[in-house]
């Protein structure tokens, strides 16, 4: 195995002192272009390798970032982190992604992983499971790093936010239903402990009491993102007195599930029953009856959330103030609800 090389070889190749090719690595402005230059060169071609873990501890910067979702494996998630990536590599950031599979205990542990790594801020979307404890994210705060929520958020003060207006969402959603002659709606919610979720129903039923149908309690179902679980959510409500004739749910996958099994029960869609979902994940626009959904702009989330981030780091007076960013959702109508013209 080679010598691993250090500042002093350049400096004894160079005939200059290692403070000064420290310098002239680390960018000082002190340092001549010229001589920062020739620094530069010479270690590239001696295959110098910088000690970031080093660089980390003299500068209090690691030059990374964490960014936790509750899992990866899915397209919108995946689009938001790319968005991250790209907005943060020209700055020099390399991002961490952790994942805590809706689980409380895993969002503490990985919270506590990244800020014993030296991240520079940490970016997440929360667990749809209630999190009693905020003792990590009390942490994080303590520790002067810059916590932004995206999609999924908490009401911590002097943590900012990117979401989008998820009440429109919902609004929009439902009454593309009712303007298709529907008028025993159901939703299949998530977790309405999360703020997204309770944005989500509420504009459902501001749509139908604008629009003069009576709300009913027995037509929302707290539904998981699963084919399995929208499948289970059609088999309760074809069981009521008055089944409903569309379904508004706050997961594509739920929605997946629900036209599957009425499917199975050869109902029709959209004629006999209308389904819409939420967040536009791919395969709703690429199946035989594409579905409806409302798209979440996960690229855009993830390029916002990063802008936040680059407003707020190094800057310590400024990490408390909250920044509240809300982006419009985009209802992309398809076969799924388009009962008028099919």
């Amino acid at each position: 195995m080679s010598e691993k090389i250090t500042i002093y070889d350049i400096a004894k190749k160079l005939n200059i002192t290692a403070a000064t090719v420290s310098r002239a690595l680390n960018n000082n402005p002190k340092i001549k272009d010229s001589t920062k230059q020739l620094v530069l060169e010479t270690a590239a071609s001696m295959n110098y390798k910088q000690n970031k873990l080093a660089l980390a501890l003299k500068s209090g910067r690691s030059n990374n970032i964490g960014v936790i979702v509750p899992r990866i494996d899915s397209n919108f998630f995946a689009s938001v982190i790319r968005g991250i990536e790209e907005e943060l590599y020209p700055h020099g950031y390399q991002v961490i992604i952790c994942q805590t599979h809706e689980n409380p205990k895993r969002e503490n542990e990985n919270l506590y992983t990244l800020i014993d790594a030296q991240v520079d801020g940490i970016l997440m979307s929360v667990t749809d499971v209630t999190n009693e404890n905020d003792s990590a994210f009390r942490n994080v705060l303590e520790k002067n790093v810059p916590l932004i929520f995206f999609d999924r958020s908490k009401h911590i003060d002097g943590v900012s936010s990117v979401t989008i207006n998820d009440f429109k969402g919902g609004y929009i959603t439902t009454k593309q239903l009712i303007n298709q002659g529907c008028k025993y709606i159901a939703h299949l919610s998530g977790d309405q402990s999360l703020e997204i979720f309770k944005n989500r129903f509420l504009g459902y039923k501001q749509a139908l009491l604008d629009n003069g149908i009576e709300f009913s309690e027995k037509y929302v179902i707290q539904s998981k993102s699963s084919v399995e679980a929208g499948k289970n959510a059609i088999n309760i409500l074809l069981e009521l007195e008055t089944p409903p004739d569309a379904i508004f749910s706050s997961s594509d996958f739920a929605a997946l599930g629900a036209i599957q099994e009425l499917r199975d029960r050869k109902i029709n869609i959209p004629q006999e029953f209308c389904v819409a979902g939420f967040s536009n994940e791919p395969f709703t626009k690429f199946m035989e009856l594409s579905i409806t959904s409302v798209d979440q702009s996960p690229l855009e989330m993830g390029r916002m959330s990063a802008r936040v981030f680059l407003e707020q780091v190094g800057k310590t007076d400024t990490i408390k103030i909250e920044k509240k960013v809300v982006l419009a959702p985009e209802l992309h109508i398809r076969k799924s609800t388009s009962r008028i013209n099919s």
